[in-house]
């Protein structure tokens, strides 16, 4: 069974995507659909612009599942998924590989989505860690134990752990954590703390815009952040999708979930390798592989 698994936010790259418009009328006539729907020039961006231009949340966001999406089009016949999964932002663009989702309708979310965050990350000062080598259990405990907002955010693999809240919050909890045996416990140099409370305003944005999207039968199984298992009903997919924006990305869960539910090969479609890599973790052996036209 073949596992088709998105990206999300980081996987950005200059240039990215100017392939697949320079060799697919398909991927020509969608870029161009998405300058319109975005209401700026994105492709260019994404083709000549730098890495700090795209490090603009309301520019990657959109830029990856661009990537992602097209490139899914791109495969034709061949893009026969039993199953998919993204890793936070990369589940909209699950979403739409699977026909939940039309690629109109997923853009904007996504678009909508990135902008939502984005004032949600101005109002409050805040940052995300990762915390390396310590068991999840222990990350649990210490950060409940904190005053103040700091809670498990990425469930990335084994070992992986990202923790998100407001800074004081985060640098008492890498201290603490530290303390308790980690590895390494790095701020990230992100924008804000997504996948926690601090993101309400955003979901409560968000939910708005979901919720009079509409939503369709799967052609298959998506795998999603907040529950870590198969959903095939449209109406739970909403639900799950809205509730994603304030908790964690069960993503170690998801990827033994699969393998569980009977997948043979994961296949990573969009910029980068971070899920191949993730996968490697849980299981060595595993095959996995990017997506290629």
């Amino acid at each position: 069974m073949k596992a088709y698994v998105f990206p999300g936010q980081g996987a950005q790259f200059p240039g990215m995507g100017k392939d697949l418009y320079e060799g697919s009328a398909i991927a020509k006539e969608l870029f161009h659909k998405a300058n319109e729907i975005v209401g700026f020039d994105i492709t260019k961006i994404m083709f000549e612009g730098t890495e700090e231009e795209l490090k603009q949340t309301k520019v990657t966001q959109p830029a990856i599942f661009l990537h992602s999406t097209i490139l899914a089009a791109c495969l034709g016949d061949s893009f026969k998924p039993d199953m998919v999964a993204g890793h936070s932002l990369g589940e909209l663009s699950a979403l739409v590989a699977n026909k939940t989702l039309s690629f109109e309708d997923g853009l904007s979310l996504v678009y909508k989505r990135a902008l939502a965050m984005q004032k949600a990350c101005e109002m409050e000062p805040s940052t995300m860690a990762a915390i390396l080598n310590l068991e999840d259990e222990v990350i649990e405990k210490i950060c409940s134990e904190i005053d103040g907002v700091v809670v498990p955010a990425n469930y990335n693999c084994p070992g992986q752990l990202v923790i998100s809240g407001s800074y004081p919050a985060v640098e008492k909890a890498c201290e603490k954590l530290t303390e308790a045996g980690a590895k390494r416990a790095l701020i990230l140099p992100v924008g804000g703390a997504f996948h926690s409370p601090l993101m309400e305003p955003a979901r409560e944005e968000l939910a708005q815009a979901i919720e009079s999207t509409q939503f369709n039968t799967p052609s298959c199984p998506v795998y999603q952040n907040v529950t870590a298992s198969a959903v095939t009903d449209p109406s739970q997919i909403k639900s799950n999708l809205i509730a994603q924006l304030t908790a964690p990305v069960k993503w170690t869960q998801t990827m033994n979930q699969m393998i569980a539910d009977g997948a043979t090969e994961v296949i990573e479609v969009g910029p980068g390798k971070v899920l191949q890599g993730l996968f490697k973790k849980v299981d060595r052996a595993f095959p996995c592989s990017s997506a290629e036209i």
